[in-house]
């Protein structure tokens, strides 16, 4: 299955995608627990965080959308006033286990310069059939080639072994009150 790199041509059908991926996600349904509010809010903040990884051209999809994946490279970061301005609704105790999940998410991210994976999708219907595994040597290939380290947060720990075999390991958890807890891991660079 080829790669490609998308362009905000592409935007729409990478955002049906990662929603599709993501319904059955623990921690993206303990923000949105009701269908219609995940179908709203989830491609907001998905494009929100990734859409410097459309400017940059690190957004990789399979031909049919099957598999899409957001990529932040070095020195490249989401901005937060894009994150403030979707005005999402919720309580203050909401914001206040929101900002200690960010805050616990910075205790392992990495400060030196890296490639960092913000998501990577999916369609149900194909998963476990090497979609996610193709994404992954894609990206990872062309990290390597710069000789850079990456990065990522699993959602849900299913996914643990998929990122252990292409190099990620296990460098702590992340739990924050009753949010399903996040595994960030870490790729070392490839000489």
């Amino acid at each position: 299955m080829d790669v490609r790199t998308a362009d905000t041509a592409d935007e729409a059908a990478v955002l049906a995608t990662l929603t599709l991926a993501f319904a059955t996600d623990p921690v993206t349904r303990y923000w949105w627990p009701q269908a219609s509010d995940y179908a709203h809010w989830w491609p907001k903040v998905v494009l929100a965080q990734g859409e410097p990884g459309f400017a940059q051209e690190t957004v990789f999809v399979t031909p049919g959308f099957e598999g899409a994946a957001i990529w932040l490279a070095p020195g490249v970061e989401a901005d937060p006033a894009r994150m403030a301005a979707l005005d999402m609704p919720g309580t203050e105790d909401d914001e206040r286990i929101a900002q200690a999940l960010r805050q616990a998410m910075a205790q392992y991210h990495p400060s030196t310069p890296h490639w960092y994976l913000w998501t990577l999708g999916v369609d149900p219907r194909l998963q476990g059939r090497g979609v996610g595994s193709t994404l992954l040597r894609h990206a990872l290939a062309r990290i390597d080639a710069e000789g850079a380290p990456a990065y990522l947060e699993a959602s849900n720990p299913a996914l643990i072994p998929l990122y252990e075999r292409h190099g990620f390991e296990v460098v702590g958890r992340i739990e924050v009150e009753d949010v399903p807890p996040l595994t960030p891991m870490f790729r070392t660079a490839r000489p």
